[in-house]
């Protein structure tokens, strides 16, 4: 079982550190995220993806005392830390805070060759974008591709959407479209759109390609669809203009997956 250190003090240089990732520039500068949800820990762990360190209150391990024990045999590496609800409070990205706070390295990710990529353009609500990341890993598809209009994939909100598929996932982020261009010839480019092109119902999809989904407010990018050979489009009612993004990516994907 992993020892526990306690932990009085802001100023502590880890304390100071977890403020510090609740910002997208600090979590790219690191290297590192922060997690604070008990369920994606302990499922992320179960699942043989390690934490570098715990941050816990009393509370949190009277409440949890199991669970806790389990995060404590079961990680090969990680430091514990013992700490008030007053310091949780300090750094927390909730507005009730959990009691536990788990840092994790980023991951150096890469896609899989030879598989489809789901590729997202402009889906800046975070709940919605974790909520597609949960989607993509349901219906098995692995490689994901998140421009830079785009919330961060780190944010705490997009984290607590995703569950535990920011393990899972194969992700990277792309800019100004380089990724598209440079593999529009491997895989035939599909952007989603709510307007225009082939009705779901009868479009038939390459056997590997790369799907493009657009935030509610502009769908897909003008520069985007015009690197696409095909548009795809759910029918509706026409009682409304546009399905919710994440909802619309739950449909194409159950439809689309191999």
């Amino acid at each position: 079982m992993q020892k526990i250190e306690t932990i009085v003090s802001r100023q502590n240089n880890h304390i100071k550190l977890l403020g510090k990732l609740a910002l997208k520039k600090y979590r790219h500068q690191f290297g590192k995220y922060i997690i604070e949800n008990l369920a994606i820990i302990y499922d992320g762990l179960r699942g043989g993806y390690d934490f570098q360190s715990l941050f816990v209150t009393e509370n949190f391990i009277n409440k949890h005392k199991e669970k806790f024990e389990y995060l404590q045999n079961n990680s090969a590496r990680a430091h514990f830390y013992l700490i008030d609800d007053k310091l949780n409070k300090h750094y927390s990205e909730l507005d009730a805070p959990s009691g536990v706070t788990a840092v994790y390295n980023i991951k150096s990710s890469a896609l899989v060759p030879g598989k489809s990529v789901i590729y997202l353009n402009g889906v800046n609500d975070p709940g919605n974008l974790g909520a597609i990341m949960r989607t993509a890993l349901a219906f098995d598809f692995a490689n994901l591709v998140v421009d830079e209009t785009c919330a961060d994939i780190y944010n705490a909100k997009t984290l607590s959407a995703a569950k535990d598929s920011i393990f899972k996932l194969n992700i990277i982020e792309d800019k100004d479209c380089v990724w598209l261009k440079e593999n529009g010839d491997i895989l035939p480019i599909y952007a989603a759109d709510s307007r225009s092109g082939v009705s779901l119902d009868e479009f038939k999809p390459a056997e590997k390609f790369c799907l493009v989904l657009g935030g509610e407010s502009h769908g897909v990018s003008d520069e985007i669809k015009k690197l696409a050979v095909e548009n795809v489009k759910i029918k509706m009612s026409g009682k409304i203009e546009s399905l919710n993004v994440s909802a619309a990516a739950a449909i194409l994907l159950y439809k689309l997956r191999a």
